[in-house]
């Protein structure tokens, strides 16, 4: 069963926030002490970080015993006028308000579906608002709670960056046989930059999918921002050679590619992760093999090709939810994935013994930003007459974002 535990939160710099299942102290590094500094919920500003700026305004103290009355007050105040998401890595004092629970995807279909409401409280990160804004009437207002709520994966594939690998392939005569393919978790920019150039955006539950277009359309796809979905996919679910992907590293000189391995590849893979995902080891399914036997190892496709391959189940965020509903009573799993999630089906499934995969349990920094104190703060603001926070893509890059998502959604 889901056994609570005290731990620190050491500071992770690709994202996540992680701790040993022990009593430690809790550490911070100042926000500006080094370049992997983490910001402090709510303070501090990384020009560097996608959209990462300062919270304005006064936020209620996170200790306030009014925080559940002041978010309900709030809601009902606004009445139809809101509409509030919650990603399924929320932790539970958000997703207690959500009006919809659901992966980034589903989540901006699900406000699209809603044209009567005129803001669109946004409980996610930052490239989830973008796709809610660019999928929602211009009468429609996205609110993020908190702007530091970014991506680390997103932040990963910046569009000047991947524009420099565009111009290379094109240098060597080969833009014109590439599809570039964007997964769901990445930036308006980059999802503008490939519905400009004839490609799709994917979700995890579709990416075989996508890239099967993608391959009737050309000779290699440039996938974009996780290697490790692209891998995956292309290697496990469609038999493309290991050999046949190669990984481009925006931080070297041409990708750190030879002009030969970008011409004989299928799959170019942008070096980028989940920084939750990314933690999870072969060493860790061995680990809880060996000390829960029976159990079944469930994880995202985000993972590493090498615990994917030793996994018994391999699915997005709404596969891992639908199989835990589904599995019988009794049956013990060990999910690999962000740690909001796999708590919450332990204390919604209490008659299946569910852990986190990894001994070392790893929260989303950044999606855990957005906390009651700022979903009040921004309630509040809203009944108060004041739009905080409010996310908007620019006419253009929402425009071919736009052709980007269609074509995901025209996928046979």
């Amino acid at each position: 069963m889901w056994q609570t535990a005290q731990w620190g939160k050491p500071q992770n710099a690709a994202g996540a926030i992680c701790g040993i299942i022990v009593n430690v102290t809790t550490t911070w590094t100042e926000p500006g002490s080094t370049p992997l500094a983490l910001l402090l919920l709510g303070q501090g500003t990384d020009a560097n970080a996608e959209r990462g700026v300062d919270c304005p305004g006064v936020l209620p103290a996170p200790s306030d015993p009014d925080l559940v009355a002041r978010a309900t007050a709030a809601k009902a105040a606004l009445g139809t006028r809101v509409f509030v998401l919650g990603h399924h890595y929320q932790r539970d004092e958000v997703i207690q308000f959500a009006d919809v629970t659901g992966d980034s995807f589903k989540l901006a279909r699900e406000a699209a579906a809603r044209p009567a409401a005129e803001f669109i409280v946004f409980c996610g990160v930052h490239f989830m608002a973008e796709s809610a804004d660019i999928l929602t009437s211009d009468a429609q207002q996205v609110v993020l709670p908190d702007l530091g709520a970014g991506c680390s994966m997103a932040d990963m594939a910046a569009l000047a960056q991947v524009e420099a690998c565009w111009d290379r392939l094109d240098e060597l005569f080969l833009a014109g046989s590439t599809v570039p393919v964007t997964y769901m978790n990445s930036s308006a920019d980059i999802k503008g930059f490939v519905g400009r150039r004839g490609g799709v955006v994917c979700t995890s539950s579709n990416a075989e999918r996508a890239l099967r277009w993608a391959f009737e359309r050309g000779q290699r796809v440039l996938f974009l921002p996780d290697q490790h979905l692209g891998r995956n996919t292309a290697v496990r679910q469609m038999g493309i050679d290991a050999d046949d992907c190669v990984l481009y590293d925006p931080h070297k000189p041409g990708g750190g590619l030879t002009a030969e391995q970008l011409r004989n590849a299928k799959m170019v893979l942008w070096r980028g992760h989940c920084s939750v995902h990314g933690r999870f080891t072969l060493s860790c399914v061995q680990e809880v093999r060996h000390r829960v036997p029976g159990v079944r190892v469930l994880v995202h496709p985000e993972c590493r090709y090498e615990v994917v391959t030793a996994a018994d189940e391999v699915g997005s965020t709404e596969y891992i939810i639908r199989t835990i509903e589904q599995a019988p009573p009794g049956s013990c799993w060990a999910i690999g994935t962000e740690l909001n999630l796999v708590r919450r089906l332990a204390n919604e499934h209490p008659d299946k013994e569910i852990m986190f995969l990894d001994r070392t349990v790893c929260y989303c920094s950044t999606m855990n930003r957005i906390d009651l104190p700022h979903l009040v703060w921004a309630l509040e603001e809203l009944v108060a007459g004041r739009v905080v926070n409010r996310i908007t893509v620019d006419a253009d890059t929402a425009r071919y974002a736009r052709v980007a998502l269609d074509q995901m959604l025209a996928l046979p």
